[in-house]
């Protein structure tokens, strides 16, 4: 099952990854499509913290601004795909928040 899971990381990286690189080209449609099916992924392995980053970059995407958004959940992907609890989860919400006020 751990290996499961690491390859699951791996994935999921690779796809935010993807998501990064390709943000100026994508479409805001395109994002929320793509960040919604990680936070599917997510959702379904228990990765709480990335399926929480993943459902709000969604959402983001789709309003003014989501340039901005984008970058700023991205760049806590790597935190959250390693957060073990929910307060993980928070803290790496709330540094999302802060960047964005």
């Amino acid at each position: 099952m751990r290996e499961s899971l690491d390859d699951l990381r791996h994935d999921l990286q690779r796809r935010l990854h993807d998501i990064r690189t390709r943000a100026d080209a994508l479409s805001p449609l395109d994002i929320h499509a793509r960040m919604d099916a990680i936070r599917g992924e997510a959702d379904r392995a228990g990765l709480h913290a990335i399926e929480g980053l993943a459902h709000l970059s969604s959402q983001l995407a789709l309003l003014p601004g989501c340039r901005v958004a984008t970058a700023a959940c991205l760049d806590r992907a790597g935190d959250a795909l390693g957060a073990q609890s929910a307060a993980e989860r928070q803290a790496v919400l709330a540094a999302i928040a802060m960047r964005l006020n």
